[in-house]
């Protein structure tokens, strides 16, 4: 048997009470709908303490009383919100930098409240009880503990009702559900609501007769009872244990689907969806199949049931529960919607992927939470792979990748560490930086998966999956130290590999960073390739997410790379991979021989016709081939890491023509999306990349995703000076489809072929995009928009064009209108009035046709806001406010006028409006998106570097906001308005970095030792420490300093030569740019070694390259949110010039410092390690002489 469990680190303040389980739990409630009241009772099998005590979470329930084994018992209850009735409490709060400390302990001190246990019972000691020996005790699987230990079990009943059911729970008109937020279990029934706490349960749900009480596990029977009214019992057995988190409940009058493959699986909704609801799960035994076929195991819980509640009351877009799901009804769609059907079925398919990995095998510790995350992902990308095709699935990935590679600076992305997860308390899973983790955690898998191949990767998910199905071993959860032992045991991958990866990957922030060219010898037919690595993460995040256990020398290569890198060379003669040594010195110079005996032949062959005098007549026709070396080169197009084994940001030069070759020889949407990003880059367009962009664009067998970047190239490369050759691609090959080459006008819709939907879709929107010389639209282009939203008809079309209309209005709100396109706004402005009037007749799909208008006005209004009052802006959105609004519409109008009160007024004002919205709002979701769009709002404002002033009364508000009770409720809501605070001071959107030495703020330290008093009188014997102590903490009401946070700063990131990296070239020489000062100058150095001397000897051509090496600002500002991650670019450099030498090979970042540039005799590249490094001791030592280091 396992041994018990440890308590965890972070809880190890606790009494002795948390030593305390719960072996089964029994939960028998009635439900008056029309009271919305709640009442019941819960009966709890727990192993009691030697202190007698035990402690369970409850909050916002009314108890009525307590008995243990049948007898009463003395309780109490200490709530863990209770508003703080201090008037100037926040009265030393003047700047923002205090209110930003002043959040953070507010929300520390929050968090760390609601994990202690609130409702504490005294239950009889046992008499004399015998320690059960370790293998006796196991809390997990929800067994009783044989033998003696049986006498320290109590029945623990509570009888208990919901008054107001404000967070856990919810009643909306005649719907109640329940949502899984972070420790929010409790709020509707009594529970250990502890992660790492699971029990099997027995449920009991009395409803109207025409109500149906959906929960967890295998629906035993219903009764139906002689009362008058009759009243129907719901009777649930779940004998898998799991943590309180995962119950849900959900009660209405459901429409029941069953599906008809599989008689395990049900869906339901509302009546009013249910012909949605019959289309859209026409896909899901598929899902349900294929999770099966590949874990090789049956569904763990029995059946699988999926609800569907209205979006307004649904608290997020999807509620997890075993054997469970609630989602909201905006996922649902009809036969006629297209554009929906794929974010569904990936939706849905994630949320059966996490019944596996996070439902029924679980983390083992918080540090583990990534493992079954991203394996949950994990298994859902292998859904997508089947049923959406290998070219989806890639192209998500390769999304995926680049945006983590992007957002990964910090430690607060490392996915296992004591600061990174458990010192945060499940903050890490919300917002922006939860769904980086998830991609990260995603993407580190998949490269497990390339190390061992997808066979052995398969087997260890099934060996993880039976293990836990093994009656054998009861234990279902999952470590990354066990998980490590698999993949050396199953996968074949040796453990010193292992030790230095989840080390890199998992234990340490950061993404390698690469910055590649190559040269071509003619002579040695040699690629010679020169590369940089650095790391996305500075030093300092590195070391303190690793706990400050990674020494300096190991430092560069933690935040480097940690293996062999693919490089993939296409020649004349065919595709060859070679395998290069990626870790190391940082600079590396490496050759690759080519395998094209054409193009070896070629510049061997000897010279033709040698007259007898020594003269040739081909002479002058030999010099230009040394001058087009590219040109006459065997190599078209090369690729680094073509299979994304790495997580790593590539920056890779090459010629333009070799981009053009990749975009159309290379069959990879990946290669073909990379391609296209680095063409667009371009400072200058060619007439030969607008025709590649142009033909890639009209290629029916390309992939469409990546055939909409190309239509985006196209627009940007639209210029005067290309006689906007880019536009007129894309309306011809838009007239080619659409428009009746006989009338001029479009033809009536056709939606049949999707993907030519989906890019015809998105060309209105890039025509948009371009722009002339003074940065407006062009005449041309404000017509093409007007004339496809005139003449636009549906007629005979069975789909619905609903997101094709939006997505034209959208293209209005790019348009920048100048003097001869003004003219045209108010034939859009007509259009767009015309849309919102059929739209109040007719409802769209989710109110997404009035959506886009709301958002197109709000954009004309702002560029012409000299032209337009406001005020009249503000009368036309303000009727989309009304609470009887669908709740997409009023959000988006709030949005609105967020918008226009932050550009007009500033942000304190906005921010004074944002403060007035949340109290208005009444959806708990509503009130997210609210929250989400303040902080990208005050992210715009950190990044165009304004000074606006912001009042203390605003952040006063803001502040009692987020220890008010909208904020408990809500919590998601309560991260975002700390992160408003943070960003607002400059500082990231998390946890990560809050001190933690002094957290609770003045008021709650009277709570606390209220607590301790009520609890002293309850016992007599000395107070369990899980009861917070009373600490001295700063009164803010008095004009004390509040604690004060670091603000995440970068550190310069310049090459110097005291760090001593080791070069594997011959020569190198630093070249400083004109702006260079003495001070840098004194930091580079010369190093000349000649290998030949007098005799040396020319063995052929030498290469050159450069790579600029940036120096970061110390208060650069990076807002995150300004990164659109479902359109990230490339991350390959610009293209260069066609010749001999690699060209500069410049960082994407725009802070670029010195000109490192170095250069090689070819033939003589030698690794001379032993030689610098005895150099570098030597050069050290006479500086510290000099005193230029200290």
């Amino acid at each position: 048997m396992a041994k018990a469990r440890k308590p965890p680190k972070n809880e190890g303040s606790k009494s002795d009470s948390s030593l305390a389980g719960v072996l089964h739990q029994k939960l028998c409630l009635s439900i008056d709908m029309e009271n919305r009241r709640i009442y019941g009772f819960t009966e709890l099998e727990i192993i009691v303490p030697e202190s007698g005590i035990v402690g369970l979470h409850a909050e916002n329930l009314e108890i009525e009383r307590v008995s243990v084994d049948g007898e009463p018992a003395e309780f109490d209850v200490f709530p863990h919100y209770q508003p703080v009735q201090i008037e100037d409490r926040w009265c030393s709060v003047s700047s923002i930098s205090s209110a930003a400390d002043a959040a953070g302990a507010t929300y520390l001190s929050a968090l760390e409240r609601e994990l202690v246990p609130n409702l504490l019972i005294l239950c009889h000691k046992s008499v004399e009880p015998v320690q059960p020996s370790e293998g006796q005790l196991n809390l997990e699987n929800g067994e009783q503990p044989n033998g003696e230990m049986k006498q320290n079990v109590k029945l623990v009943r509570i009888d208990y009702w919901v008054e107001k059911a404000e967070t856990g729970i919810h009643f909306d008109d005649n719907v109640l559900h329940t949502e899984n937020q972070i420790r929010r279990a409790h709020c509707w029934f009594p529970c250990m609501d502890d992660t790492l706490q699971s029990c099997c349960y027995d449920m009991e749900f009395t409803v109207p007769p025409n109500f149906v009480a959906v929960s967890n596990g295998s629906l035993l029977y219903q009764v139906l009872s002689k009362d008058d009214p009759p009243r129907k019992t719901y009777v649930y057995k779940l004998s898998i244990p799991v943590s309180p988190r995962w119950i849900s409940l959900a009660v209405a009058p459901f429409q029941i689907l069953v599906d008809s493959h599989n008689s395990l699986l049900s869906h339901m909704c509302l009546s009013e969806n249910y012909s949605k609801l019959q289309n859209t799960m026409g896909f899901f035994h598929s899902a349900f199949r294929h999770c099966e076929s590949y874990l090789k195991a049956p569904f763990p819980f029995g059946s699988y049931k999926q609800v569907f509640i209205s979006s307004e009351m649904a608290v997020s877009s999807h509620t997890f529960g075993a054997s469970m799901s609630i989602f909201s009804a905006h996922v649902l769609f009809d036969g006629k919607i297209i554009d929906q059907t794929i974010e569904t079925r990936i939706r849905l398919a994630y949320a059966l992927s996490r019944q596996w990995f996070g439902v029924y095998i679980t983390p083992e510790t918080p540090d583990d939470e990534w493992l079954v995350e991203g394996l949950a992902g994990f298994l859902t990308d292998t859904f997508i792979k089947e049923s959406l095709g290998n070219n989806e699935a890639r192209y998500r990935r390769y999304k995926a990748n680049s945006a983590v590679c992007k957002a990964d600076d910090s430690g607060a992305m490392t996915l296992s560490s004591s600061t990174s997860t458990k010192d945060l308390y499940g903050t890490q899973s919300i917002g922006f930086y939860g769904r980086i983790r998830s991609w990260k955690s995603v993407a580190i898998l998949q490269m497990l998966e390339k190390q061992m191949g997808p066979d052995l990767f398969k087997g260890i998910l099934r060996t993880i999956v039976s293990r836990a199905q093994s009656t054998i071993r009861s234990s279902r959860t999952l470590g990354t130290k066990e998980f490590r032992h698999f993949a050396n045991k199953f996968g074949n991958l040796e453990r010193p590999f292992l030790k230095e990866f989840f080390h890199r990957w998992v234990g340490t922030c950061g993404c390698p960073a690469i910055r590649m060219g190559f040269s071509y010898n003619k002579r040695k037919n040699m690629v010679e390739l020169a590369s940089f690595r650095e790391c996305t993460a500075i030093s300092s995040s590195i070391v303190s997410a690793a706990n400050g256990c990674v020494d300096s020398e190991n430092r560069e290569g933690d935040g480097g790379w940690p293996g062999m890198m693919t490089i993939k060379v296409h020649e004349l003669d065919g595709t060859h991979d070679h395998l290069l040594p990626m870790s190391g010195d940082a600079w590396q110079l490496l050759e690759i021989k080519c395998h094209s005996k054409l193009a070896a032949k070629r510049f061997q062959k000897p010279k033709r016709s040698s007259k007898p005098d020594g003269s040739d007549d081909n002479a002058d026709a030999a010099a230009p081939l040394d001058m087009r070396s590219g040109t006459e080169s065997p190599l078209l197009w090369l690729r680094a890491d073509p299979e994304m084994e790495y997580l790593a940001e590539i920056h890779f030069n090459q010629p333009v023509q070799m981009w053009i070759n990749q975009l159309e020889k290379d069959k990879d949407v990946v290669a073909q999306a990379q391609a296209i990003a680095t063409l667009e880059a371009l400072p200058n367009f060619p007439f030969s990349v607008i025709n590649a962009l142009n033909n890639f664009l009209s290629d029916s067998k390309a992939f469409w995703r990546v055939r909409i970047e190309a239509a985006f190239a196209l627009a940007k490369t639209a210029s005067g000076e290309t006689d906007w050759a880019g536009m007129l691609h894309l309306i011809k090959f838009y007239k080619s489809k659409r428009f009746d080459a006989t009338i001029g006008l479009p033809k009536p819709n056709d939606f049949h072929d999707f993907p030519e939907y989906f890019i015809l879709e998105a060309i209105p929107h890039a025509v948009a995009t371009v722009r002339t010389a003074d940065k407006k639209s062009p005449r041309e282009a404000v017509e093409f928009v007007l004339q496809l939203l005139k003449y636009n008809d549906n007629t005979g079309n069975p789909y619905s064009d609903v997101f094709w209309l939006a997505a034209l209005v959208d293209a209005i709100g790019e348009l920048e209108f100048g003097q001869e396109s003004i003219l045209f706004l108010s034939s859009l402005l007509k259009r767009v009035d015309r849309i919102l009037q059929f739209e109040r007749l007719m409802p769209s799909h989710n109110g997404v046709l009035t959506i886009s208008c709301i958002r197109t006005l709000t954009q004309i209004a702002l560029k012409l806001s000299e032209f337009i009052p406001l005020e009249r802006i503000h009368e036309f959105i303000k009727p989309f406010m009304d609470l009887n609004v669908l709740w997409q519409i009023r959000i988006e109008a709030r949005r609105a006028l967020l918008d226009l009160e932050f550009h007009c007024k500033g942000i304190d004002a906005a921010l004074l409006l944002f403060i007035k919205y949340l109290e208005e709002e009444l959806s708990l979701r509503g009130q997210v998106k609210l929250g989400i769009h303040m902080t990208r709002l005050c992210q715009i404002r950190g990044g165009d570097g304004s000074d606006d002033e912001i009042k203390s009364q605003t952040l006063v508000a803001l502040l009692r906001l987020l220890e008010g009770p909208a904020a408990f409720c809500n919590v998601t809501l309560r991260h975002h308005l700390f992160c408003i605070l943070q960003v607002l001071a400059g500082r990231r959107p998390t946890l990560y970095g809050i001190p933690r030495n002094q957290t609770r703020q003045m008021g709650y330290a009277e709570i606390c030792s209220e607590q301790r008093n009520n609890l002293a009188g309850l016992i007599n014997q000395d107070k369990p420490s899980q009861v917070p102590a009373e600490q001295e903490v700063p009164n803010l009401s008095h004009g004390s300093l509040v604690v004060l946070a670091p603000e995440a700063v970068r550190e310069p990131d310049t090459v110097s030569s005291s760090q001593g990296r080791k070069m594997p070239v011959v020569k190198i020489k630093v070249k400083h740019p004109a702006s260079s000062n003495k001070a840098e100058e004194a930091d580079n150095l010369t190093v000349e070694k000649s290998l030949g001397g007098q005799n040396e000897i020319d063995h052929g051509d030498s290469c050159s390259f450069s790579v600029h090496a940036p120096h970061r600002n110390v208060t650069e500002v990076i807002s995150l949110s300004n990164q659109n991650l479902e359109e990230v670019n490339s991350c390959h450099g610009h293209g260069s010039h066609l010749t001999a030498s690699i060209g500069s090979a410049k960082f994407a970042r725009e802070e670029l410092g010195k000109e490192l540039q170095c250069t090689a005799d070819s033939s003589n590249v030698v690794v001379v390690k032993g030689w610098l490094r005895k150099r570098r001791r030597k050069r050290t030592r006479k500086r510290k002489e000099n005193g230029k280091i200290v």
